[in-house]
């Protein structure tokens, strides 16, 4: 996954300080005095150059992500912020460069070349001080965006939505491989989990577990239900929509019912909507199921799978695009 790659950011300070030492450790090499300077300060604006520009090619190029990923990055870290701390970040490494290059030119005339190497010095320090505040957030942002789940683009992927507290979690528990946390309380999930079904050796169904959508406007969402939207949206080829008509949930059915319509309205996938807790209260007009005593989960799974043969049925049915004249 894209995000695990990204290497920890160091602060301005950290730069600096391994940057020089470094440098100073190939200073001493040097036994002409001017040509050590000269030595340091090519050495220092090197290094510093290499680890910002190292620093901006470890994220990725965010405009190949996915829409799923592009969205909940926009979510948790803001994309605009984030592009905006990577260009400053590589407009310092430039400038370092550009700054070592200069100096490394005018000392080779041999003249004060020790109070050059100070002010060269201090013009690259002042230089990655300006995007100091730029590298904490970027650090912070890599610490958050590694701790998003891997939504494979190619697997046939059910949404799990709905309430919180409706079952979603233990129903994902059920029939996938991942193990999200269960408790009786409302938004247990704090974040997406995925969890996978084998079919076979060569097949799965990916599941994907959302935190709990609550049925107010989108604008009243916080970033977790926003995570969930996004979920929806973006990653489904099919949604399973979970009620509870027991209301142990804590809502009522007919907000249920309302957040179900909206959910129609803003994807354009097959909604499979199916009644929790049976052994409480079942419902009229819908597949019920319960994840507690375990009936019905399989039916329900494998009425998720007929949309997934019906996927393939047509993506086998569509003929080739033809070539197009130039």
């Amino acid at each position: 996954m894209e995000f695990e790659t990204i290497s920890t950011v160091p602060t301005a300070d950290e730069v600096l300080d391994r940057s020089l030492r470094r440098a100073a450790a190939k200073r001493k090499l040097k036994t002409n005095v001017d040509s050590a300077n000269e030595e340091f300060v090519r050495a220092v604006a090197k290094a510093i150059h290499d680890k910002l520009k190292s620093v901006v090619s470890s994220f990725p190029s965010f405009e190949r992500l996915s829409p799923f990923y592009q969205e909940v990055t926009d979510i948790l870290v803001s994309l605009d912020r984030l592009k905006r701390s990577l260009g400053a970040v590589n407009w310092a490494a430039d400038q370092v460069w550009i700054i070592g290059s200069d100096y490394t030119r005018s000392m080779r005339s041999g003249v004060d070349t020790a109070s050059k190497r100070r002010q060269a010095v201090a013009r690259i320090a002042s230089i990655v001080h300006q995007v100091e505040d730029d590298l904490v957030y970027l650090n912070e942002a890599r610490n958050i965006l590694r701790k998003l789940p891997h939504v494979n683009d190619d697997d046939f992927t059910v949404v799990v939505a709905g309430f919180p507290n409706v079952g979603k979690s233990s129903f994902i528990r059920l029939v996938s491989t991942a193990e999200p946390e269960i408790a009786a309380y409302p938004f247990t999930t704090k974040g997406i989990i995925v969890g996978h079904h084998e079919i076979g050796k060569r097949d799965r169904v990916q599941l994907v577990d959302t935190p709990g959508v609550l049925e107010r406007p989108a604008e009243e969402r916080n970033p977790i239900e926003r995570q969930a939207v996004s979920a929806i949206i973006n990653a489904a080829d099919v949604v399973l929509f979970i009620l509870d008509p027991s209301e142990h949930c804590g809502y009522t059915l007919d907000d249920q019912l309302r957040l179900l319509d909206e959910i129609h309205r803003i994807v354009d996938v097959p909604v499979v909507t199916v009644a929790n807790k049976a052994d409480i209260q079942g419902i009229e007009g819908y597949p019920e199921m319960s994840t507690l005593t375990g009936e019905g989960v399989e039916a329900v799974f494998g009425l998720l799978l007929t949309h997934k043969k019906e996927a393939t049925k047509t993506n086998l049915r569509e003929p080739p695009q033809p070539e197009t004249q130039e």
